[in-house]
C-alpha cells in the first residue's frame, strides 16, 4: 500500500561514502547559484577526506601546524575546524525564504537537532551562546557554520563519531586556544555511521519541517 501523501514539504537526502573538500564546496556553490523557487531542498550526508577549512572571518594564526593536512579558505562562517574519516558531515541546502526562516533558525535548528540526538545517547549536551556548536561536558563534539546567498543556504554541521584526534592538536577549534574536542566513541557512544546519519537526518528533519527522502548522489559526483 502506497504512503498517503503528507502535507509536509519534502527535502532530499543524498548520502557520499566519501567526497573531497573542494569540488564538494563547488557544488554547493553551483547548486545555490542556480537555485530558484521551484528547486528543493537537500541534504548533503558525508565524510571528507582530512581537511581543515578556515571560515570567511577566520583567522590564519589559529592554524598552528597544517603538517600534511590541507587547509582551505571556505565562504562559510566561523574560524578554523578539521573534517576527516570518522566524522559526519551535513550541509544544509535550503530554501530559506521558502522556509521562513532567518539564519539564526536555521543555526538553532542545527544546535537543537544535535542536542536532542546526543541526549538520545544518554549524554548532557548543550549548545553555547555566542560559540557556535555543540558541547558535552565543555569538550566540542559538533561543529557548525552557515552561508546564506540569495534564497538558499549551504554549509553546514560535523558531528565527531570517531575521528583521529591527533588533527586538532594543529588549530585552535573554532578559534579557541586549548578548547578540548570529544566525539561519540570518547563519550562511551557506539553507533554505526549509518545508525548515527539516519537518526540525526531524521531528528534534523522534522526540527526543519520537512519530509526526509532518500535519493541518489548528484551527477557531479564519482566515488573515490
Amino acid at each position: 500500500m502506497s504512503e498517503p501523501p503528507s502535507s509536509t514539504p519534502p527535502v532530499t537526502v543524498r548520502h557520499f561514502p566519501s567526497v573531497a573538500y573542494p569540488p564538494c564546496w563547488q557544488a554547493m556553490k553551483d547548486f545555490t547559484e542556480q537555485r530558484d523557487r521551484h528547486t528543493g531542498d537537500e541534504l548533503w550526508v558525508l565524510e571528507h577526506p582530512p581537511v581543515s577549512t578556515l571560515g570567511q572571518p577566520g583567522k590564519p594564526e589559529h592554524i598552528l601546524d597544517p603538517g600534511e593536512i590541507p587547509v582551505v579558505r571556505s565562504d562559510r562562517g566561523g574560524q578554523v575546524t578539521y573534517h576527516g574519516p570518522g566524522q559526519t558531515v551535513i550541509y544544509l541546502l535550503l530554501d530559506v525564504r521558502r522556509l521562513g526562516l532567518g539564519a539564526r533558525a536555521v543555526v538553532t535548528a542545527i544546535e537543537d537537532s544535535v542536542v536532542e540526538y546526543l541526549r538520545d545517547q544518554g549524554l548532557d549536551a548543550e549548545s553555547r551562546p555566542g560559540a557556535p556548536g555543540v558541547y558535552v561536558a565543555g569538550a566540542k563534539i559538533a561543529s557548525l557554520g552557515l552561508r546564506i546567498r540569495q534564497r538558499g543556504s549551504y554549509h553546514g554541521l560535523s558531528l565527531n563519531r570517531e575521528p583521529d584526534p591527533a588533527p586538532w592538536q594543529r588549530i585552535n577549534p573554532c578559534g579557541y586556544q586549548g578548547q578540548p574536542v570529544t566525539s561519540l566513541v570518547a563519550q562511551g557512544v557506539s553507533a554505526t555511521r549509518d545508525q548515527v546519519e539516519q537518526d540525526l537526518v531524521t531528528i534534523l528533519a522534522r526540527r526543519l519541517g520537512l519530509a526526509p527522502r532518500t535519493a541518489p548522489p548528484p551527477g557531479w559526483y564519482t566515488l573515490p
